[in-house]
Formats: C-alpha cells, sequence, structure tokens
C-alpha cells in the first residue's frame, strides 16, 4: 500500500508539470455512510455532483481523500487549459488542513488554487456566497486547512444549510443532523445550483461567478 502510494504521489508531482492550469476542489465532509445525508456534509455532496456533471474520473485514495481528474474546464479560453482535481477528504472535517495541505504540497501549488466548498449554519437554506479569500467564520475545516496551508487567502463556496438550531440542540447536533423533509424536496437543485456555481468559477473567472450567484 505505502508503494502505491508513493507511485499515486509522484503522478500528482508529474500532473502538475503537465502545462496545465491545476486547482484543488475540495468538498468538506465526514466520510462513512452514517454522515451521508447530514448538512456537515453539503461540501461533499456538490463536489460528488461537480464531479458527474464535468465527467471527472474514477476515484483514487491518496492524501487522505478520494480524487477524481477533471478534464479541461475553460477550453474556449486563450491561456492555459485549467484542470481540476476533485478531492473528498477522509480526514473528518475538523482535520480537513491534512488534505488540502497535502495535495498542495504534492502538486507545488499555491493556497489560491484551492478551492473549498463547505456548509454554513449562518446562511439561509440554499443560499450560496463565493469569496476570493477570508477567514474561517467559526467552521472547523476552514480553520484546520488555513492553519495547515498557513493562509486564509483561498477561494470558497459556502452554501447555506439553515440556521434554524432547536432549543436545547448545539449548531453541532445541528450540522451533524440530517436534512427535513421539506429541505430534501429542494437539496438536489441546490447541490445543482451550486456545482454550476464551481463551474463557473473555473469557465468565466470568480468575479462573474460571484455576480451571477451570490444573492
Amino acid at each position: 500500500m505505502r508503494g502505491l502510494l508513493r507511485r499515486r504521489g509522484l503522478c500528482l508531482r508529474e500532473l502538475a508539470r503537465d502545462g496545465s492550469e491545476w486547482h484543488v476542489v475540495m468538498g468538506l465532509g465526514n466520510p462513512g455512510r452514517k454522515y451521508r445525508g447530514t448538512r456537515h456534509n453539503m461540501g461533499f455532496r456538490v463536489v460528488e455532483e461537480l464531479a458527474r456533471r464535468v465527467g471527472a474520473g474514477k476515484a483514487i485514495r491518496a492524501c487522505e481523500a478520494h480524487l477524481r481528474i477533471g478534464p479541461v474546464c475553460n477550453a474556449h479560453a486563450r491561456t492555459n487549459p485549467c484542470r481540476l482535481i476533485l478531492a473528498t477528504p477522509l480526514t473528518y472535517v475538523n482535520r480537513s488542513g491534512v488534505t488540502a495541505s497535502g495535495l498542495l504540497r504534492e502538486m507545488a501549488l499555491e493556497p489560491q488554487r484551492l478551492f473549498v466548498v463547505v456548509d454554513d449554519v449562518e446562511l439561509d437554506f440554499g443560499r450560496l456566497r463565493l469569496r476570493r479569500k477570508g477567514g474561517g467564520g467559526g467552521h472547523r475545516g476552514i480553520l484546520s486547512i488555513a492553519e495547515a496551508i498557513g493562509s486564509e487567502d483561498f477561494p470558497r463556496l459556502r452554501v447555506g444549510v439553515g440556521a434554524e438550531v432547536r432549543e436545547g440542540e448545539t449548531r453541532a447536533d445541528f450540522v451533524l443532523g440530517e436534512f427535513d423533509a421539506a429541505e430534501r424536496t429542494r437539496l438536489d437543485s441546490i447541490i445543482c445550483l451550486a456545482a454550476e456555481a464551481v463551474e463557473m468559477v473555473f469557465s468565466d473567472g470568480i468575479e462573474a461567478a460571484m455576480s451571477r450567484f451570490n444573492r
């Protein structure tokens, strides 16, 4: 297994030298069936939908994550081709920095080449907010990444999961809980819209995407 991971690490380093402009898109969440339907796994589900939409390759395991390689996503542009590594960490949300720092190190990428998709309890359910950089806003996954890579200068998409914390319920309980019946009727369309927003970031630029999706 160690040899296999070393070969995969070498593959990542070689990819970074192929002339493409590589970016890592990382959706945050907790691994395992137990957490699949929880609010905290919104990042996972958006990146999984993005992988489906762009026809990303089969997942491999490296840097404590499942990784998929996406095709060129700005074929119409005159600049270097932009390609994506789509990552869903296996470290749990609070240790997301382990995967982020490992991928940036393997591919010799700057923090600005990391794009993170997270849930946000401060945003109304279904609302999207793109940002070029910024603080963690209390999200432990973002805080873990910023600490591990030594920078807050990475773009991110926050996807609102609502803030209707019931009396006697902690915020941790809320984000680790599943969406209610009314939310589930809208969930697929929100995930698709969020994946579309990420696509537009890399096809048309983050400013264009912010103008369209930040409301």
